[in-house]
């Protein structure tokens, strides 16, 4: 894999710039996004280790002027700074800089946000060229002098371009939104539905007294006021509380509300309470419409479900990906390698993945998995390669590399005798919910197969950044080997599950092998042979949560099923949608009915009704049936191999990091026009090349 120009990441803008030091940012940001979750009043926080960030920071850089220049300077946090070496009076908010050679430094001390540092002159200006430390490995001698082999790296920055709006001032955006109807069904209570799933903040106008608010992805959640998932009280300022709602000295009572996702509020008003009006302001992460996929065809049931997924995803795209709005509200390595990859085929936002993979993997030393998940950690390698291919960003790459080679290493310290990985008992094997009898205990192939990946991944990454880490190859291809000789079965034609104890469990799942058909380690002959074995055998157990469908259909797309895997989504997210759903669950099994829908880990509305693994036709008709995928990174080169399945027409675009591919295809013709990068056409024997800014059309007939 060849290293792209990754000078398009790396512009350096003549405007000034707020910066910190690398993935404090995200860290910071997660934990505030990740602590917002709550269950019936009460407060839920997450249980893994969250990180915190460097709470001083110095931030450095050389300069050279021709004369002496003035510069103005804001920080969040206390600060000094020094100029070649020597410490100035106070925290000046302008400092006049001498011409010459200088060496400027200051240290920025915050306990509450990321240490920033803002600074505008007519040659000095904060931005990507400053370098970063949090001071580690700094001693002074008897002569006070001070010496250190502190580890200095390029200052992150973002959007922030003006001092008057700072890292901590970021948010979303908001939109007012009324609710659709509403229904009194009590003296006391009125139900309000606001027409779909929706995330935000609810607004009661004119309230006199307090509410108790209870909140529902579906209605009979809303109603249902001891066992609904999340709830409020709202007060007036002046209300006294009469307790009836909670023990004096429990009650939750507030003056404002926090945000929640729901479709439907009921509202009931206590003795006395009162309020004009109630409305909702909708919070979303903004986005280019002109930088976004698309997708049309002849079949109306699958643009609903392209709709309702892509909706989803918008849903689930906030400061970070998170799993579903109502709960965990987490990030999830698992669910968030899903989202990187339909994001890539919808918004392009490769900000929120940065993000996002920063804020997993936090910071060293490694204490456990990502997520406490073995799995997820796995997950978590592959989501940087994904990243690199789709952008050609070898910065960020670079900039995880670090921590890349050091969860590896905590992952490689934990391998059993035969270089598996092998879940310990503070891990987390998780795989997918699953309906029927599977344990998780010993050595999983699945889980070989994607610790496999992960090591192709270091080697391929250290290929990118020039490195030579020819160990990590190596390893990859003794354990590659391995599952082979340990797991296959020639009479089964398939993975086999695991081995506990030095006894082969011979459960035949789909997990362990559409993943090794996804991921390149089945060969031709082999991969025939899984799916005909196990993933077109009735006889194995089926997938019931869309996470896992994910690949389930797109293994059936590589081997070119694409006919099925339409019916597939027809059945399964059109079940959903003739279920009434306006965004995608977490999980969905067709045979159960009613308010069974409803539930999940033994309580009545556990289920989420909105999930961002349920949003995966966005991916999969943007990489197999419009057929676009990058071959070279950040679109350099790219293919296209569309394919209609049983549609009579498509049509739809797929963004790249500059540009966007726009495919058309009917039962005569298939027609792509891009702007960037140079593509082939692959359809059939024919093989086309693709130029940017022309139009492509070629003749089925």
């Amino acid at each position: 894999m060849a290293e792209a120009n990754s000078s398009l990441f790396t512009i350096h803008s003549s405007l000034p710039t707020w910066i910190w030091y690398p993935g404090d940012f995200e860290i910071w940001l997660g934990n505030i996004f990740n602590n917002r979750r709550t269950e019936r009043g009460a407060m839920f926080p997450p249980f893994w280790k969250q990180d915190s960030h460097y709470v001083t920071v110095e931030f450095s850089k050389a300069i050279s002027l021709q004369k002496a220049e003035t510069i103005t300077i804001a920080c969040e946090g206390q600060f000094n700074l020094a100029l070649d070496g020597k410490l100035q009076f106070g925290q000046p908010e302008t400092f006049e800089v001498p011409a010459g050679e200088h060496k400027l430094n200051l240290k920025v001390w915050n306990q509450a946000t990321p240490p920033a540092l803002f600074i505008d002159g007519e040659t000095i200006k904060t931005d990507s060229t400053w370098l970063a430390t949090y001071e580690d490995k700094l001693w002074i001698d008897e002569n006070g002098v001070a010496h250190g082999s502190g580890i200095y790296v390029p200052a992150a920055h973002w959007n922030f371009d003006s001092i008057d709006t700072p890292p901590s001032t970021y948010q979303l955006e908001r939109k007012e939104l009324r609710p659709v109807s509403c229904d009194n069904i009590a003296a006391n209570g009125t139900l309000y539905d606001f027409g779909r799933e929706t995330f935000g903040y609810l607004k009661v106008k004119g309230l006199k007294g307090c509410v108790r608010i209870y909140y529902g992805e579906s209605r009979e959640e809303a109603l249902d006021k001891e066992h609904c998932e999340t709830l409020d009280v709202l007060s007036h300022l002046s209300a006294r509380p009469s307790g009836r709602f909670a023990p004096s000295g429990q009650r939750p009572l507030t003056s404002h509300l926090s945000s929640k996702a729901f479709r439907y509020v009921y509202i009931e008003k206590e003795e006395g309470a009162n309020y004009d009006e109630v409305m909702m302001d909708y919070e979303f992460a903004p986005h280019d419409i002109n930088h976004s996929g698309s997708f049309r065809c002849s079949d109306e049931e699958i643009n609903r479900i392209w709709e309702v997924s892509a909706y989803t995803m918008d849903l689930t795209t906030r400061e970070f990906f998170m799993d579903g709005i109502k709960r965990d509200r987490w990030t999830w390595s698992g669910d968030a390698i899903q989202s990187y990859l339909m994001n890539y085929y919808l918004r392009f936002d490769t900000e929120c993945v940065k993000r996002t993979i920063r804020q997993l993997r936090g910071k060293d030393p490694v204490t456990a998995h990502v997520n406490t998940i073995m799995d997820y950690t796995f997950y978590w390698f592959k989501s940087v390669l994904d990243y690199y291919q789709y952008t050609g960003d070898a910065d960020f790459v670079r900039e995880m590399w670090p921590r890349m080679e050091t969860l590896m290493d905590y992952v490689l310290s934990r391998t059993n005798a035969d270089g598996m990985a092998e879940g310990q008992p503070d891990d987390w094997i998780f795989v997918d919910w699953v309906d029927f009898p599977m344990h998780k205990r010993g050595t999983l192939c699945f889980e070989q197969i994607l610790f496999c990946k992960a090591l192709e991944t270091m080697a391929l990454c250290a290929k990118v950044l020039g490195i030579n880490k020819s160990d990590y190859r190596v390893k990859a291809e003794e354990l590659r080997n391995k599952i082979y000789q340990t797991f296959w079965s020639y009479e089964d034609k398939a993975y086999l599950h695991a081995i506990e104890d030095g006894v082969m469990n011979r459960q035949i799942t789909k997990f362990p092998n559409m993943f090794a058909i996804i991921y390149g380690m089945a060969y031709e002959e082999q991969r025939r042979e899984i799916m005909k074995s196990v993933m077109l055998n009735p006889k194995v157990d089926p997938i019931t949560t869309p996470y896992m469908r994910f690949y389930e259909l797109e293994a059936l797309c590589i081997d070119g099923l694409h006919t099925q895997v339409l019916q597939e989504m027809r059945d399964y997210w059109g079940g959903m949608l003739r279920e009434g759903a306006t965004s995608f669950w977490e999980k969905y099994v067709p045979t159960e009915t009613g308010t069974q829908h409803l539930a999940m880990y033994g309580r009545p509305y556990g289920k989420s009704l909105c999930h961002a693994w349920g949003a995966s036709p966005v991916y999969l008709l943007g990489k197999y049936y419009l057929g676009v995928k990058p071959t070279k990174p950040g679109y350099e080169e790219y293919e296209v191999r569309p394919a209609l399945g049983d549609l009579e027409w498509m049509k739809g675009d797929v963004p790249t990091p500059h540009g966007m591919i726009h495919v058309e295809m009917d039962q005569k013709q298939i027609k792509i026009c891009a702007t960037e990068g140079r593509g082939t056409l692959y359809y059939k024997d024919q093989q086309v090349d693709i130029e940017p800014n022309q139009e492509v059309v070629v003749s089925l007939s």
